[in-house]
Parts: structure tokens; sequence; C-alpha cells
């Protein structure tokens, strides 16, 4: 192995744990007004977006991530017809979104319009033109300020965002408070969706704290998890609801409402996927089951950052 550091970009996992890429070209490396950007191109995964230091997500296996995140809480949803999205500057999310023939009005909030405009220049394939789409309304502001002024209802909420570090522009967005103010801008059978950080064995932290704080406001919570290469192994999503659940949904009726929205793009998600991202292992549901970790406004939730 070729052991010369600048050929590497070393993706701190944790304060434990370091994930090396190759590195074969820098394409971009700035700092905005709220976290610092890069886009790389590695050797495994190729081009990647960079935020704070750690890989958000990469052109080679971004439609996991990206499926996983969106398409459960979609299906779930018998007639989705309007979406906020909270950060997703790459656009997938948004292009996962306006997949579906159902979607009348997509509305994202992303606070750093830089990350959007390099992301459109350097990974053109994340969006797919979805900022174009006339359903498709982007603001750049404080996505907690927008829900708490904005008086609208959605059918699905879907948080996107980087994992919450100290003086990051996402930490405030993993709290109760803010739950709860989803909670109330969510329609009847309204659900939330939140990236919810590692799901490795000895990472779990982050995951069973948003899972935790979650059910502190949610009669219905359902953690599942996938695997994304990049991201260096399993990651978790929680899914919550006043009314529904996606664990309930068969195979068959997962499919059957992909093939209604004519879902024909999908590379990652099916019925099967649907039962197996949320048919956690023993030791996970454990441990998430145990955690008293509540997020607050006052007591934050911080992960580390090298």
């Amino acid at each position: 192995m070729d052991i010369d550091p600048d050929k590497w970009f070393y993706d701190r996992v944790s304060q434990n744990l370091i994930q090396l890429h190759s590195l074969q070209d820098v394409l971009y490396s700035g700092q905005s007004q709220f976290q610092s950007i890069e886009i790389i191109r590695s050797g495994s995964f190729g081009k990647c977006l960079v935020l704070d230091g750690k890989i958000q997500s990469s052109e080679a296996d971004e439609f996991i991530y990206h499926e996983a995140l969106v398409q459960p809480a979609m299906i779930t949803h018998s007639c989705p017809e309007t979406v906020f999205i909270a950060g997703g500057g790459e656009g997938a999310t948004l292009r996962e979104v306006l997949s579906h023939n159902t979607v009348k009005r997509a509305v994202m909030i992303d606070i750093d319009a830089e990350v959007i405009a390099l992301c459109q220049k350097f990974l053109p394939d994340h969006s797919r033109g979805s900022f174009k789409d006339k359903r498709t309304e982007l603001y750049h502001a404080d996505a907690r300020d927008y829900l708490a002024k904005c008086g609208e209802e959605f059918d699905i909420i879907i948080i996107d965002l980087p994992d919450p570090i100290e003086r990051g522009p996402a930490y405030l967005l993993y709290t109760q408070e803010f739950y709860q103010l989803v909670k109330d801008r969510l329609g009847t059978n309204g659900i939330i969706c939140v990236q919810a950080g590692s799901a490795a064995w000895n990472e779990l932290l982050n995951f069973a704290a948003v899972n935790h704080t979650l059910r502190s406001v949610f009669p219905i919570v359902c953690p599942y998890q996938t695997d994304v290469p990049s991201f260096g192994g399993p990651w978790g999503f929680c899914l919550a609801s006043s009314n529904l659940d996606p664990r309930l949904l068969s195979a068959t009726e997962v499919d059957n409402r992909i093939s209604a929205r004519s879902l024909t793009r999908l590379k990652f998600y099916d019925g099967l996927t649907h039962q197996g991202m949320f048919s956690l292992p023993k030791h996970l549901r454990g441990e998430l089951s145990k955690q008293t970790r509540l997020i607050t406004d006052n007591e934050p939730l911080y992960i580390y950052q090298g």
C-alpha cells in the first residue's frame, strides 16, 4: 500500500475509527459560511461530497443511501402529495421524492447555497434536474425556523442533514423540541424520516439517541438500517408517525405501490428490501431499547468531529 498521506483521504468515522479512501483528485476544497466543503474523487467510490471532513455521499453508492432514506416513508404513506426536505444539498433526496407520481409539491430547505451550487456543478447525476422540476420549491434558510413560521402541513418530512457536530449547522435539528415541531407540521397519517448516523455496533450513540428522542414525541417509531459501503458499514434511519407503521406492509404491497407510482429507476429498494431493513438483529434491538439519552435544545448531542 502506498503510504503517502497526500494520496489518501482520511474519513474520521469516530474518535476511534478512521476509514481511508484512495485519493485520486480534489475537485474542490473550500469553506462556506456554515461548514467546510470538499468534493473529491476516490478510487473505489468515484466523486464524493465531503462536509466538515465526513463523506456525505458518493456517486458509486448514493442510490443506496437516498433510496433507503426516502422510499420507505413515501411508500408507507398511501398518497404523499406534499413533502418537506431539510438538507439534502446534493439533490438526490429531492430526486427520489419527485419520482413519485403522487407528489404535487416538494419544499426543500438547505441553509448552505454553496453546497447546492457545487453539487450541481460537480455531481449533476445526483439531482438529475430535480431543482428545475416545477413541483420544487427551494429555499436557503434554517429548516427549523421555516417550519416554525410556515404554518403549513406536510404528508412527509425528511431530515437529511449532516451529523450533529458542535458549531455545525444541524445539531438543533436532532432535538426533542424540533421533533415536536415536526409533529405539529405533519398532516393526518404524516411521517417523518431521519438519517440517524452509524448503525455499527461500536458507534450507536447517535442512532440510539435519535430513536429514543423520537419515541418521546411519536407513538410509532421504527428504526431501520442498511449497509452503505462508502460510509464504512451499516447506517441507521428512523421513521416515525402517529398512525402509520411501515413494518405492517407486506413485500407484495410495497411492490404493488412501487408499480402504481411508476418507480422504474429504483436500484436498491423493493418489497423484500423494505422488510429486510426493518428486521434488525437481536443485539441492535437490545441496544436501542436500552438507550436513555434524550436530545434536547439544552442538552444537544454532538458527534465527534475529527
